[in-house]
């Protein structure tokens, strides 16, 4: 197993392809603004392609007991309850995971790194 591999469930599956499930779901969550930190990198490639720089950097996954566990770094708009929007995350990703790879999540923490403030 390589350190780009996660093996679970009797299969290896690419860090990548976790975060891409990842970032798909929790950016169809309504009040997330993208998966990702605060940096100019990731904040310029984002408002011109709609994507995080590096997906990788801000989704984080690991086998813990036989149960995978994820962290998902997130900008967030203004005037969201944050708990709300974490609950909806959670579910959104724990689900897109079980749907596509059939394994269920023991764990999802969600990081709100950056805030957003909507243009009136």
């Amino acid at each position: 197993m390589s350190e780009a591999e996660l093996f679970i469930s009797g299969m290896g599956i690419s860090r990548g392809v976790i975060s891409t499930i990842v970032t798909i779901a929790a950016e169809n969550v309504e009040g997330v603004v993208r998966v990702g930190g605060n940096d100019i990198a990731s904040s310029l490639v984002s408002v011109f392609t709609r994507r995080s720089a590096a997906p990788e950097a801000s989704v984080e996954a690991e086998v813990v007991d036989g149960s995978l566990k994820v962290t998902v770094h997130l900008a967030v708009f203004y005037g969201y309850p944050f708990t709300k929007l974490a609950a909806a995350v959670r579910t959104a990703v724990s689900t897109a995971i079980l749907e596509q790879v059939g394994v269920e999540v023991a764990a999802v923490d969600v990081c709100i790194d950056s805030l957003v403030f909507p243009k009136e």
